[in-house]
C-alpha cells in the first residue's frame, strides 16, 4: 500500500491501537489517541506504562487505524522516537503536549496550568511514530 495515501487516510482520524513488542516477542496493544504531525504519528503515553516500557527496550511497532463505517484498515510499521518525561511545567515536553491537546481536542485547554502540572505529575512524554511501510484496505 502506498504509505503517502495511508497517511492522508489516517490522518483525517485520530483513534488507533499501538502494537509494541513485549520483552518475550509477544505483541502488546493499547487503544491510543494520535495526531498526525509532518510524517509522523504524536501519541501521548505515561512514563512506567508497559508500552512505554516496551519502546524503550525496542522501538519497532506498529500503529492499526480502521473504520468499521467503511470496512477500512491501515496498520502502519515503523519505529518511534521518545521525549524526556515532562519534569517541570515550563519543558519542552509539556509544550509538545499543549500542542498534542490541541491539535487533538481542536480547542486551547481551559486551564492551561492545572494541564501542565497534570502532564509532570503523570510524568507523560510524547511518542512520536514514524512510519516505514502501510499495509491495509482502503474502501470508499
Amino acid at each position: 500500500m502506498d504509505i503517502a495515501q495511508a497517511t492522508e487516510w489516517a490522518a483525517e482520524r485520530s483513534l488507533g491501537v499501538l502494537i509494541t513488542i513485549r520483552a518475550d516477542g509477544r505483541p502488546q496493544s493499547s487503544d491510543i489517541v494520535y495526531d498526525l504531525d509532518g510524517g509522523a504519528f504524536v501519541i501521548s503515553v505515561i512514563e512506567g506504562r508497559a508500552k512505554t516500557a516496551n519502546l524503550r527496550r525496542d522501538p519497532r511497532a506498529v500503529l492499526h487505524v480502521s473504520d468499521a463505517g467503511s470496512w477500512s484498515y491501515v496498520s502502519f510499521d515503523g519505529a518511534v522516537e521518545l521525549s524526556p518525561a515532562a519534569s517541570r511545567p515550563d519543558d519542552a515536553t509539556c509544550d509538545a503536549l499543549v500542542r498534542y491537546y490541541e491539535r487533538v481536542t481542536g480547542k486551547p485547554h481551559p486551564d492551561w496550568e492545572e494541564y501542565r502540572r497534570a502532564m509532570v505529575d503523570e510524568r507523560r512524554l510524547v511518542v512520536r511514530f514514524t512510519p516505514r511501510a502501510a499495509t491495509g484496505m482502503l474502501r470508499a
